[in-house]
């Protein structure tokens, strides 16, 4: 409609003509409006208290214009990238030619990658024997048994303060708690 008679319109105008050029229900024409407000096919501006809208046939083919121009640009430098890959798989590809020698020395490169695998799982299977290893083993094992002795420690201390306290034999408060009657300090 705006194309068609190159004018500005107010809503109400259009919502008048509307019905009667386009065959659009009157009351659907301002949701209509919106959208192309929206996709900026038609313009709008307030002037006062007005709203003016319009569409000029020359601003759609200038828009266009400049998605075509952008589009090619991007074609462009799309056809550039293209010739830049074609040509680096042209280079990679001197010195890879299938030969004999080549496809020997691909053989051998998988023989030694899975002798190093062979290798690394025996050293795993070994790493127990590791001096580094241990030694990290001694360490845990000293302090696991420091913290064994000072728990136990703590029980003979419990035991001696309740025999003092309450007066009980040292095998009714080992059998009451469920202390082994041999519990001693690990050397």
């Amino acid at each position: 409609l705006c194309f068609a008679q190159k004018d500005v319109f107010q809503l109400k105008d259009i919502e008048k003509i509307a019905p009667k050029e386009k065959g659009i229900t009157s009351m659907s024409v301002k949701e209509i409006l919106q959208s192309l407000v929206d996709d900026g096919m038609v313009d709008t501006d307030r002037i006062g208290t007005s709203n003016y809208f319009w569409a000029f046939p020359s601003k759609a083919l200038n828009a266009r214009k400049r998605k075509l121009e952008e589009l090619e640009s991007q074609f462009a430098e799309s056809s550039q990238k293209k010739e830049v890959l074609q040509k680096s798989i042209e280079k990679s590809k001197i010195g890879r030619e299938d030969t004999a020698e080549r496809a020997a020395l691909i053989e051998e490169l998988a023989a030694l990658r899975q002798k190093k695998e062979q290798l690394k799982a025996e050293v795993d299977k070994y790493r127990e024997c590791d001096p580094d290893v241990i030694e990290e083993m001694r360490k845990t094992n000293k302090i696991a048994m420091e913290a064994a002795n000072r728990w136990t420690d703590n029980i003979f201390s419990i035991k001696s303060w309740a025999k003092r306290k309450f007066g009980f034999e040292e095998s009714r408060i080992d059998k009451s708690f469920g202390i082994p009657e041999d519990l001693d300090y690990i050397d």
